[in-house]
């Protein structure tokens, strides 16, 4: 898959999106220790080794979508889905995750991402995006960006587990939002596993990114 921005003067930069290897794990820690070790928004408290990330990676490939954007010089972010709570009747729900290099941020490709992401969770056959989200007072380990673009997303606010999580010497609420993206029925199909992802273009228009066809 590859996005198409539009840029000042005409620029244009592309942005592949693509499904994640266990190779991709070095470069995807780079985006995802700082969260580790400055802030609130992962409750890990040490940054995980390569191998054990690229183990995280394998295991969530083999059944849902983990997926990467990039430029040809650099992995802009990662969402992946992976399962909720691991029981049989819930395999039609799904936690959902995304990170964003810190410069990556407010550019939309967060947005195009994630809407990849659901593409794809609908594709399997999921109904239910469940995302888990520290909360609390802003302070300088944790903002309310990721609660605030969730909802941008349509995720709805369905509980808070409070005073839940403690790093940095502070307690954190967790918040659980939900995005309903299929049919319910009586008669379930089951879900399928991800089996990769069909390449798509999208171009960036005043109203946000678009499907180029």
């Amino acid at each position: 898959m590859y996005v198409k921005r539009r840029g000042d003067g005409g620029m244009e930069n592309e942005i592949r999106v693509r499904a994640a290897r266990p190779e991709d794990a070095e470069k995807l820690l780079e985006i995802y220790a700082p969260y580790v070790e400055k802030t609130a928004v992962s409750f890990e408290y040490v940054t995980p080794a390569v191998s054990e990330f690229a183990e995280r990676i394998r295991r969530t490939v083999s059944r849902y979508p983990y997926l990467i954007a990039e430029t040809k010089v650099q992995t802009l972010g990662y969402a992946y889905a992976g399962s909720f709570i691991g029981r049989p009747a819930y395999d039609w729900s799904v936690e959902t995750t995304i990170y964003l290099r810190q410069n990556a941020r407010r550019m939309g490709i967060g947005r195009a991402l994630y809407g990849v992401l659901e593409k794809e969770l609908r594709a399997m056959g999921i109904l239910n995006m469940n995302a888990c989200i520290a909360a609390g007072s802003e302070d300088g380990y944790l903002t309310k960006d990721s609660v605030l673009f969730h909802e941008k997303m349509g995720f709805k606010m369905v509980g808070t587990f409070h005073d839940s999580g403690y790093k940095f010497n502070r307690w954190y609420d967790m918040l659980w939002m939900e995005k309903i993206i299929g049919d319910h029925k009586e008669s379930q199909p089951p879900p399928r596993a991800f089996a990769g992802m069909e390449e798509t273009r999208l171009i960036w228009r005043k109203s946000g990114w678009e499907e180029s066809h």
